[in-house]
């Protein structure tokens, strides 16, 4: 992080992506609504029927392919002109950088890459993005590509180098989770002690077992982050 500036990372989650038109999993009308988590979402799922849960990420990737970032997501951008911002997102799609942001780190995977079952670290961009990964697309060791997705019950790889961002922050933004999410909604507790501490979602201020300095803002990411990012940039 630059030195010479105070240091903001911002914890995002589905409520930001779902004003840009991407359905959320835990919603009424959510994914799940019409999908059962045991069949789409774990490594059990993709070993018993590859082609649904491959299926299943084409889908959401042509989702986010036609969204593009509202206000919140283009608010956050102008905060880099006087913050050093980091970018720690639960979410799967691209319109954090879509937007404009230069640092983004995603703790679930990035629906636009695929990767080995076998090494991890393979990992490769999904070209052409409109088609999606397909099957009989397989990786080095002649095994079929998956999602670079976090599946329910995989570790989270990308956890211990957001704690640690979290960690170096001057202010932490919260926006659009629902901090039922673990290990992703204990990343606040890694906040310095003097480090500032904003929350904004719909239901922020009927949330349990915050933190007392925590501000909580009740509102959508669409309106309440520009107003945020104004505040912020005059205090800076």
């Amino acid at each position: 992080m630059n030195e010479n500036r105070k240091k903001i990372v911002v914890l995002s989650g589905a409520g930001i992506s779902a004003e840009s038109g991407i359905q959320t999993f835990r919603d009424s009308d959510g994914l799940w609504e019409n999908y059962r988590v045991e069949d789409v979402c774990t490594p059990e799922a993709l070993a018993r029927d590859p082609e649904l849960v491959i299926g299943f990420y084409n889908q959401r990737l042509a989702q986010v392919l036609k969204a593009k970032p509202n206000p919140g997501h283009t608010a956050l951008v102008e905060l880099e002109q006087k913050y050093d911002v980091r970018i720690v997102t639960q979410n799967i799609d691209d319109l954090h950088e879509r937007a404009g942001s230069s640092n983004v780190l995603h703790l679930h995977g990035d629906i636009r890459k695929k990767r080995s079952q076998v090494d991890p670290d393979d990992i490769e961009d999904i070209v052409p993005l409109e088609k999606g990964i397909r099957m009989g697309d397989l990786d080095r060791y002649g095994k079929q590509f998956r999602p670079h997705i976090v599946f329910f019950g995989e570790a989270v790889p990308n956890i211990e180098p957001a704690a640690k961002l979290v960690e170096e922050a001057d202010i932490v933004l919260i926006i659009g989770t629902s901090l039922n999410v673990y290990p992703a909604a204990g990343l606040m507790y890694y906040a310095r002690p003097d480090a500032k501490i904003y929350y904004i979602d719909p239901k922020a201020e009927s949330a349990k077992g915050l933190d007392k300095r925590v501000v909580c803002i009740a509102g959508k990411a669409g309106t309440a982050v520009p107003e945020m990012v104004r505040q912020l940039m005059e205090e800076a």
